[in-house]
C-alpha cells in the first residue's frame, strides 16, 4: 500500500510540475527576436505556399473535425487548449497557465493566461472554457463530441481565472486530452474558426487551398510568416513536381521514394509518429479466425516491406503502440511472428482458408501506403493468398471504409491524437466508436479498463502492455512499422521542427532567408 502510495504521489507531483511550468515556446521553437538566424542570415516572413495531401473536412469544428491529415495540419494552427504539446513530447501550458491536480488525480484546476485573445478579438473568458470543455464532453447532450474527454463529469468556473475539472473517475493520464480547443461561446466554428492560435483563418476553396494570416495578438511568440498558402495536391506525383519546379516551398510526409532528385532543397527526416498496418476488418468471415489472421502475419516479412516500399526507412513494430511513447513501448512485439511460409499456409488450411482471396482498400493519396500494399500482395502470393488493392480517394476511404466499416482490409497508418498509452489503444476497446476493425476481446476490456482506472504508475504500464501484447498474440491486424517522414522545402526556407506527433505542423516556426 506505501508503494502504491508513493507511486501515485510521486506521479501526481510531476504532473504538477509539469503544468506549472511557465507558457512560452521551448528554445527551439521560439522566434529569434533580432530575425537572424546562428549562422547570421536574415529572417523574414511573407507568403509560403505549402503543399498538403488532403483537403479539409465539411465542418471545420475542431470538436468534430475528423481524423483528415489536412484539417488536423491546418487546426493545430488556428486553435489551442488549455494545455499543447512541445517538440519534445511534453505538454506544456497554453491557454491555461498552470494547473493543479488534487491527490486522488480526479480534479483537475486550471488557471487561465491572461491576455489571450481570439481571433476575433474578443478575451478568452473562463465561460469560454467552461462552454469549449462543456460542449467537447457532451455534458448538456449527452453525446461527446470528443471521446477523448468523455470522462468529465464537471466544469465549473470559480472566480473569472480559475475553472475547475472534476472527472467521473481517477485519471493520472486526462492533461494528454487538454489539447482539446478552446472556442468563444458565441460563435459557430461551422460559420467561423475562430481560436487562440497563431494563424487566424481567412478562406477555403474546396480541393484548392486554404489561406491563413499571421495573427499579430497572439499571446506568446508570434509567427514569422505573414500569411500561408495551402495548396490541395491529392496526387503524391504532382506533389513533388511541384516542389521540384518551385510551386510550392514545402510539403511533409513524404516517403523515401519521393525525396530522390531534391539536392538542390532542404530534405529532414523524422518519425511519422504513425502505426502502418494491414488492418483487418473482423466482420469480414476469414479474418473472424484468429488462425487466418496470424496466418497473414507469418506471411508478411515486415522489414522486406520497409525495404522495398519505403528504401529501408522505417521501424518494424508488432502492435500499436508509438515508439515515442518510451514508458509503453514493446520493440520486442515487432518479432512476434518471424516470416515463415510454411507455417501461414498450415494455419491457412487448417483454417479452411487454402484460397484465401481478400481486396485491399488503399487511399490513393498516399504513396507510402499504396507501394507498402503493393509489396504486400507479392509476399501474400507465396502463401496461396491473393489479395487485390482497390485505390480510393481520400475522402471515399474516410466515409466507406473509416467511418462505414465497409472493407475487408486496408493499408493505413493511426497516430495517438493524444500523447498517452490511450491515444494509442483506445481504439480497440469493443464498444469504442473508432474500433473501426470490430475488435473484440474480453482480455483485452478488462487489462484497458483496469489500466485506465490504476493510479499506480508502474502497474498502469504492465496493464497497458497486456493490451498491447493481446493485439499482437491475437493477431488483430498485420502491424508493419512506424514509418519514418520527410520533410521538403525550398532552400530559403527554413524553421521546420517535428513533434512526437502526427500531422502537427507549427507554421509559427517557419521563415524564409532572406
Amino acid at each position: 500500500m506505501k508503494k502504491r502510495l508513493f507511486a501515485l504521489v510521486l506521479a501526481l507531483a510531476m504532473t504538477v510540475a509539469l503544468c506549472a511550468c511557465g507558457g512560452d515556446k521551448p528554445s527551439d521553437q521560439t522566434a529569434d527576436p533580432t530575425n537572424t538566424g546562428s549562422t547570421g542570415e536574415k529572417l523574414t516572413g511573407g507568403t509560403l505556399t505549402v503543399g498538403i495531401a488532403a483537403d479539409l473536412d465539411t465542418s471545420l469544428d475542431p470538436h468534430v473535425s475528423s481524423s483528415s491529415a489536412g484539417t488536423r495540419e491546418v487546426l493545430f494552427n488556428i486553435y489551442e487548449g488549455l494545455m499543447k504539446p512541445d517538440t519534445e513530447g511534453n505538454l506544456i501550458p497554453a491557454v491555461a497557465e498552470s494547473c493543479t491536480v488534487n491527490e486522488t488525480a480526479d480534479v483537475y484546476t486550471y488557471t487561465l493566461r491572461e491576455g489571450v485573445k481570439f481571433h476575433n478579438g474578443a478575451d478568452v473568458t473562463v465561460g469560454d472554457v467552461v462552454y469549449s470543455l462543456t460542449r467537447a464532453a457532451g455534458l448538456e447532450t449527452g453525446e461527446p463530441l470528443v471521446g477523448e474527454v468523455k470522462g468529465i463529469a464537471s466544469v465549473e468556473a470559480t472566480d473569472d481565472r480559475t475553472v475547475v475539472v472534476t472527472l467521473k473517475a481517477p485519471d493520472a493520464e486526462f492533461n494528454a486530452y487538454m489539447s482539446v480547443a478552446i472556442i468563444p461561446q458565441d460563435v459557430d466554428p461551422n460559420d467561423s474558426p475562430v481560436g487562440t492560435g497563431p494563424f487566424r483563418f481567412v478562406s477555403h476553396i474546396a480541393q484548392d487551398s486554404v489561406v491563413l494570416e499571421k495573427f499579430d495578438e497572439y499571446w506568446g511568440q508570434g509567427a514569422y510568416l505573414d500569411q500561408v498558402i495551402l495548396k490541395v495536391i491529392p496526387d503524391p506525383q504532382t506533389l513533388v513536381m511541384s516542389l521540384r519546379s518551385g510551386a510550392i516551398d514545402l510539403a511533409c510526409h513524404l516517403d523515401a521514394t519521393q525525396i530522390a532528385n531534391m539536392a538542390d532543397m532542404t530534405v529532414m527526416e523524422g518519425s511519422s509518429n504513425v502505426i502502418q498496418a494491414l488492418y483487418l476488418n473482423h466482420d469480414f468471415a476469414p479474418f473472424a479466425d484468429e488462425r487466418v489472421r496470424q496466418a497473414l502475419c507469418y506471411a508478411v516479412d515486415k522489414q522486406a516491406v520497409i525495404d522495398l516500399a519505403m528504401d529501408g526507412h522505417g521501424t518494424p513494430v508488432g502492435t500499436s503502440m508509438l515508439s515515442t511513447l518510451g514508458r509503453y513501448a514493446m520493440p520486442e512485439l515487432a518479432d512476434y511472428y518471424k516470416p515463415d511460409v510454411e507455417k501461414a499456409k498450415a494455419l491457412l488450411k487448417e483454417a479452411g482458408y487454402e484460397n484465401l482471396s481478400f481486396t485491399i482498400t488503399v487511399p490513393s493519396n498516399y504513396a507510402s501506403h499504396v507501394g507498402t500494399a503493393q509489396v504486400l500482395v507479392e509476399q501474400l502470393k507465396a502463401a496461396g493468398v491473393d489479395a487485390k488493392i482497390d485505390l480510393v480517394d481520400w475522402n471515399t476511404w474516410l466515409t466507406e471504409t473509416y467511418q462505414g466499416r465497409n472493407f475487408e482490409a486496408t493499408v493505413s497508418g493511426f497516430d495517438s491524437h493524444s500523447l498517452s498509452a490511450t491515444g494509442c489503444l483506445a481504439r480497440f476497446q469493443s464498444e469504442s466508436g473508432k474500433n473501426f476493425i470490430n475488435f473484440k476481446n474480453d482480455d483485452y476490456d478488462a487489462a484497458y479498463a483496469a489500466a485506465v482506472s490504476s493510479l499506480n504508475a508502474d502497474e498502469q504500464t504492465a496493464l497497458f502492455k497486456q493490451c498491447e501484447t493481446i493485439l499482437a498474440e491475437t493477431a488483430a491486424n498485420v502491424y508493419l512499422q512506424d514509418m519514418s517522414t520527410f520533410a521538403v522545402m525550398q532552400s530559403d526556407v527554413g524553421g521546420f521542427v517535428y513533434y512526437p506527433a502526427l500531422y502537427i505542423m507549427d507554421l509559427a516556426t517557419l521563415y524564409r532567408i532572406g
